[in-house]
């Protein structure tokens, strides 16, 4: 994972990879819908601006990183 052209560590060990199935964007937030191994889904909330930083669209390939009550996505 690169920011700004170095490694960023994350602090999280459960990590998966899924694709973006769809986005729902609100007035703030955005829900971020995945399908991840075994045709299971999860779902990320996220702020528009986020969203904007990461360029996630529509079937994308993320890494999922859940950490907590948090799931975070990374855009490789």
């Amino acid at each position: 994972m690169l920011f700004g052209g170095k490694k960023m560590k994350v602090g999280a060990r459960n990590r998966i990879i899924g694709e973006v199935k769809e986005i729902k964007k609100g007035s703030i937030m955005c829900l971020v819908k995945l399908e991840i191994p075994k045709k299971s889904s999860m779902a990320s909330v996220m702020t528009l601006e986020s969203l904007d930083e990461l360029g996630v669209k529509k079937g994308d390939k993320v890494e999922v990183i859940v950490k907590a009550v948090n799931v975070l996505l990374m855009k490789s």
